[in-house]
Protein backbone atom coordinates (compact mmCIF):
# COMPACT_ATOMS: atom_id res chain seq x y z
CA UNK A 1 0.00 0.00 0.00
CA UNK A 2 1.48 3.67 -0.58
CA UNK A 3 0.95 6.60 1.38
CA UNK A 4 1.45 8.83 -1.17
CA UNK A 5 4.12 11.57 -2.38
CA UNK A 6 6.97 12.52 -0.45
CA UNK A 7 9.58 14.65 -2.90
CA UNK A 8 8.81 16.13 -6.11
CA UNK A 9 11.96 17.89 -7.71
CA UNK A 10 12.96 20.91 -9.67
CA UNK A 11 15.96 21.37 -11.62
CA UNK A 12 17.55 24.53 -10.83
CA UNK A 13 20.52 25.80 -12.21
CA UNK A 14 21.93 27.09 -8.63
CA UNK A 15 21.22 25.65 -5.60
CA UNK A 16 22.45 28.19 -3.48
CA UNK A 17 20.41 30.70 -5.41
CA UNK A 18 17.41 28.09 -5.75
CA UNK A 19 17.44 27.50 -1.77
CA UNK A 20 17.80 31.28 -0.67
CA UNK A 21 14.66 32.01 -2.94
CA UNK A 22 12.63 29.42 -1.70
CA UNK A 23 13.76 30.18 2.30
CA UNK A 24 14.22 34.08 1.94
CA UNK A 25 11.21 34.79 -0.22
CA UNK A 26 8.51 31.93 -0.20
CA UNK A 27 8.91 31.57 3.52
CA UNK A 28 9.95 27.45 3.10
CA UNK A 29 12.29 25.47 5.10
CA UNK A 30 15.18 23.07 4.65
CA UNK A 31 14.08 19.67 5.08
CA UNK A 32 17.28 17.76 4.02
CA UNK A 33 20.76 19.24 2.34
CA UNK A 34 23.39 16.83 2.15
CA UNK A 35 26.32 15.92 -0.49
CA UNK A 36 28.08 12.75 -1.63
CA UNK A 37 30.93 14.17 -3.94
CA UNK A 38 29.39 16.36 -6.62
CA UNK A 39 25.99 15.57 -5.84
CA UNK A 40 23.92 17.44 -3.45
CA UNK A 41 20.08 16.33 -1.87
CA UNK A 42 18.64 19.52 -1.12
CA UNK A 43 14.60 19.51 -0.17
CA UNK A 44 12.64 22.41 1.16
CA UNK A 45 9.21 22.28 2.42
CA UNK A 46 6.34 24.24 3.13
CA UNK A 47 5.79 25.22 6.88
CA UNK A 48 2.28 24.35 6.66
CA UNK A 49 2.76 21.14 5.00
CA UNK A 50 5.71 19.13 6.44
CA UNK A 51 4.50 15.52 4.76
CA UNK A 52 5.94 17.05 1.56
CA UNK A 53 9.19 18.21 -0.10
CA UNK A 54 10.27 20.15 -2.95
CA UNK A 55 13.57 18.81 -4.38
CA UNK A 56 16.12 21.81 -5.48
CA UNK A 57 18.25 19.31 -7.76
CA UNK A 58 20.97 20.55 -10.07
CA UNK A 59 20.89 18.71 -13.53
CA UNK A 60 24.18 16.67 -13.85
CA UNK A 61 26.75 13.80 -12.91
CA UNK A 62 25.36 10.89 -11.54
CA UNK A 63 22.28 11.87 -13.39
CA UNK A 64 22.72 13.33 -16.47
CA UNK A 65 26.07 13.85 -18.82
CA UNK A 66 27.08 17.43 -19.75
CA UNK A 67 25.05 18.18 -22.71
CA UNK A 68 21.77 16.65 -21.20
CA UNK A 69 22.83 19.13 -17.93
CA UNK A 70 22.48 21.80 -20.49
CA UNK A 71 19.58 20.92 -22.22
CA UNK A 72 17.79 20.83 -19.19
CA UNK A 73 18.93 24.04 -17.89
CA UNK A 74 18.08 25.82 -21.19
CA UNK A 75 14.54 24.16 -21.06
CA UNK A 76 13.67 25.29 -17.45
CA UNK A 77 15.31 28.56 -18.20
CA UNK A 78 12.77 28.65 -20.53
CA UNK A 79 9.81 28.35 -18.43
CA UNK A 80 8.57 25.05 -20.41
CA UNK A 81 8.39 23.38 -17.19
CA UNK A 82 4.83 22.74 -15.86
CA UNK A 83 3.68 25.40 -13.51
CA UNK A 84 3.40 24.54 -9.78
CA UNK A 85 0.61 25.84 -7.55
CA UNK A 86 1.06 27.78 -4.56
CA UNK A 87 -2.04 28.48 -2.68
CA UNK A 88 -2.35 31.83 -0.88
CA UNK A 89 -5.29 33.06 1.72
CA UNK A 90 -4.97 36.84 0.08
CA UNK A 91 -3.35 36.47 -3.57
CA UNK A 92 -2.99 40.56 -4.01
CA UNK A 93 -1.32 40.50 -0.85
CA UNK A 94 1.46 37.93 -1.23
CA UNK A 95 1.80 39.41 -4.43
CA UNK A 96 2.82 42.76 -3.10
CA UNK A 97 4.71 41.15 -0.14
CA UNK A 98 6.78 38.78 -2.95
CA UNK A 99 6.95 41.47 -5.62
CA UNK A 100 8.38 43.75 -2.46
CA UNK A 101 11.46 41.07 -2.32
CA UNK A 102 12.25 40.94 -5.39
CA UNK A 103 10.12 38.06 -6.95
CA UNK A 104 9.77 38.05 -10.82
CA UNK A 105 6.15 38.05 -11.87
CA UNK A 106 4.56 37.20 -15.18
CA UNK A 107 1.63 37.97 -14.14
CA UNK A 108 -0.33 40.11 -11.68
CA UNK A 109 -3.32 38.68 -9.61
CA UNK A 110 -6.40 38.33 -11.81
CA UNK A 111 -10.04 37.33 -10.81
CA UNK A 112 -10.77 33.69 -12.47
CA UNK A 113 -13.53 31.86 -11.86
CA UNK A 114 -14.48 33.13 -8.58
CA UNK A 115 -10.78 32.57 -7.47
CA UNK A 116 -7.84 35.00 -7.71
CA UNK A 117 -4.43 33.85 -9.06
CA UNK A 118 -1.03 34.87 -9.95
CA UNK A 119 2.08 33.62 -12.04
CA UNK A 120 5.63 33.91 -10.88
CA UNK A 121 8.83 32.48 -11.53
CA UNK A 122 12.10 31.39 -9.36
CA UNK A 123 15.58 32.44 -10.01
CA UNK A 124 15.76 29.23 -12.98
CA UNK A 125 12.76 29.72 -14.66
CA UNK A 126 10.37 27.35 -12.99
CA UNK A 127 6.91 29.30 -12.95
CA UNK A 128 4.48 28.77 -10.37
CA UNK A 129 0.96 30.20 -10.28
CA UNK A 130 -0.31 31.40 -6.79
CA UNK A 131 -4.08 31.09 -6.11
CA UNK A 132 -6.24 32.42 -3.68
CA UNK A 133 -9.32 29.62 -3.72
CA UNK A 134 -12.71 30.71 -4.02
CA UNK A 135 -14.26 32.16 -0.76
Amino acid sequence: MTQGVSVMGLYVRDQDEALAFYVDKLGFIVHTDVGNGDYRWLTVQHPEQLSFQLGLFRPGPPVHDANTAQTLNEVVAKGAMPPLVLMVDDCRAAYERLSALGVEFTQAPVDRYGAVDAGFRDPSGNGWKMIEPKA
